[in-house]
């Protein structure tokens, strides 16, 4: 039996990284009983994986897990028996059980993040939205990336338009914080982190935004068939 899992990563738990998610689910799975299926040979290990890596300090609404099991289990269960062991702000949301052999890291084609942040200079909205508009309308916006060349890694220029699906400024929210939604392409066919995507809109866009208010959550994660997105579960 193969389960995908929709689960969630909140509040403090945010700071943890990717291997100690990892470990986390790892303990969870045997705290839990849940019969999880090992690779055969000399180090066996569990048979999971999570989706495209978040940097350290971004939230999630929708991350996503694969786990195969030795033996079918009913998927309340499922849900249940790891919540009970599952720290609050990393639960299971919604699981299913999958007949395909996809990895879910090979299918995730784009991120949909919600950018929040203040500007040192006050702005007006419709302005602004105008302004990030023709911003994504150029035929090009550069960023200098870290590229791995052997051991060393490289700087390389990257347009990253290709890598932007939409940009929708959504205003201010009662804290007075500037609210931005934003669809990014990650995975093995291109990635641009939300970090990357702010940083050249500060440049570009002269925003004088103030670096340390930034907060970023993935509120989704989107496979593409066809020139069409669609949730993998």
């Amino acid at each position: 039996m193969k389960i995908r899992g929709l689960f969630t990563k909140k509040n403090y738990l945010r700071y943890i990284s990717h291997l100690d998610l990892i470990r986390l689910f790892h303990r969870s799975f045997n705290r839990s009983q849940i019969p999880i299926k090992y690779s055969e040979g000399f180090n066996p290990h569990p048979k999971f994986s999570i989706s495209n890596p978040l940097s350290l300090g971004i939230e999630s609404e929708g991350e996503y897990i694969d786990i195969e099991l030795i033996r079918d289990i009913p998927i309340d269960e499922f849900i249940t028996r790891m919540n009970e062991t599952l720290p609050e702000d990393i639960q299971i949301i919604k699981a299913i059980e999958i007949n395909n052999s996809d990895s879910i890291s090979s299918i995730i084609e784009w991120a949909f993040y919600e950018l929040k942040f203040t500007l040192i200079n006050k702005v007006d909205i419709d302005d602004l939205k105008k302004e990030i508009e023709d911003w994504v309308d150029r035929d090009s916006i550069i960023i200098t990336k870290l590229k791995k060349k052997g051991k060393n890694k490289v700087p390389k220029e990257v347009n990253i338009i290709p890598l932007i699906g939409n940009v929708v400024v959504k205003g201010k929210d009662k804290n007075g914080f500037l609210v931005i939604n934003t669809l990014l392409k990650t995975g093995e066919n291109g990635n641009l982190k939300p970090m990357e995507f702010i940083e050249a809109m500060n440049r570009d866009l002269s925003l004088s935004l103030d670096l340390d208010s930034i907060m970023i959550k993935r509120l989704a994660l989107y496979a593409e068939k066809d020139d069409t997105l669609y949730s993998p579960l």
